[in-house]
């Protein structure tokens, strides 16, 4: 499959509310075009997109923060999604080494990715491309600001 990766754009937003509603957060056309504002805005957040015959079939969401405990930054994959006819073939894999590739590039020591316990080829991906989960050494805690 001919997959060409290439920024995501604001004319994007038709195919990234429907490339969302397929990870399962529903999306109309107008909140993603708001999200892309923002996110395209940002200087510390990457979106990458996978285009395959004029069509984007896939995106991933990186931000980078900086450290304080050592010099350097850490990066946090904040989402993946790769069209449901397309997934399998490669794009998820590519998708991620292009965000490892960009936080790298951005002075990034470390790549952190959180995941839904249920999405168990996400972490089949992932752990392919060297990822560890480490939710038994680190707790994750959350908090509702709205």
């Amino acid at each position: 499959m001919d997959v060409e990766l290439r920024p995501v754009r604001r004319d994007d937003a038709a195919r990234v509310a429907v490339l969302l509603t397929q990870l399962g957060y529903p999306t109309e056309e107008p909140e993603a075009s708001v999200r892309l504002s923002y996110w395209l805005d940002d200087p510390e957040s990457v979106l990458i997109g996978a285009e395959v015959r004029g069509e984007l079939a896939g995106v991933v969401a990186l931000h980078v923060c900086p450290l304080l405990e050592v010099t350097g930054k850490w990066a946090r994959l904040v989402a993946l999604v790769v069209d449901e006819g397309k997934r399998s073939k490669g794009i998820g894999r590519r998708l991620v080494a292009a965000a490892e590739s960009r936080a790298k590039e951005l002075g990034c020591l470390r790549m952190e990715v959180t995941s839904s316990r249920k999405r168990d080829d996400a972490h089949r991906l992932y752990r392919r491309q060297g990822y560890e989960d480490v939710c038994e050494r680190s707790a994750r805690f959350m908090k509702l600001l709205r």
